[in-house]
C-alpha cells in the first residue's frame, strides 16, 4: 500500500525505543510511506497524529528478569487523544522477556478508540533485524487489508 501516513509515539529512557522508532519510520519510508511525526508520548505532536492513517506506538518493558513484565509508557498511553478511526500498531523493546506487554499496550490503545491491527515486541540486542520484520509486517499487513 503506496501513500500511507505514519505517526510515531514513543516512551524511552536509555534511547533503545526511540532509536526503533527511528528505524522504523526509516524502514516504513523505503515503503513510500509518509511519517507526519515523532514524538514523545507524554507529548504528542495532535497535528501528526490526526494526519496520519496509522499510529505506531511504542515503550520500553520493565519488570523483574521472568515475572512482572509491563509496558513503562502504559500511564503515558492511557493519556493520549483519542485515536478514534486511527489504525494502530503497538511495539515494545525489552531485554530479556516482554511478558503481556503487548496484551495490555493493545488494550489501552483499544480503549482510545483505535483499531490495533498488530505489534511486535523488538529485543533490545537485535534492533536493526526486529525493526526491519516489524515493518514488513505492517506494508504487508496493510496491504492485504
Amino acid at each position: 500500500m503506496r501513500g500511507v501516513k505514519a505517526a510515531l509515539l514513543v516512551e524511552s529512557l536509555t534511547g533503545n525505543t526511540w532509536r526503533a522508532a527511528e528505524s522504523i519510520a526509516a524502514n516504513l519510508q523505503q515503503e513510500n510511506w509518509s511519517i507526519t511525526g515523532l514524538s514523545p508520548m507524554r507529548r504528542p505532536d495532535h497535528a501528526s497524529i490526526q494526519s496520519a492513517d496509522v499510529v505506531l506506538i511504542g515503550t520500553w518493558v520493565h519488570g523483574a528478569f521472568v515475572f512482572g513484565q509491563a509496558p513503562w509508557g502504559i500511564g503515558a498511553i492511557n493519556a493520549l487523544p483519542s485515536l478514534g478511526g486511527k489504525k494502530a500498531v503497538t511495539f515494545c523493546t525489552f531485554a530479556l522477556n516482554p511478558g503481556r506487554t503487548l496484551g495490555a499496550m493493545d488494550k489501552a490503545v483499544e480503549r482510545l478508540g483505535a483499531d490495533v491491527i498488530g505489534g511486535m515486541a523488538l529485543h533490545r540486542s537485535k534492533l536493526a533485524a526486529h525493526t526491519e520484520e516489524f515493518a514488513a509486517r505492517l506494508v504487508g499487513a496493510l496491504a492485504s487489508a
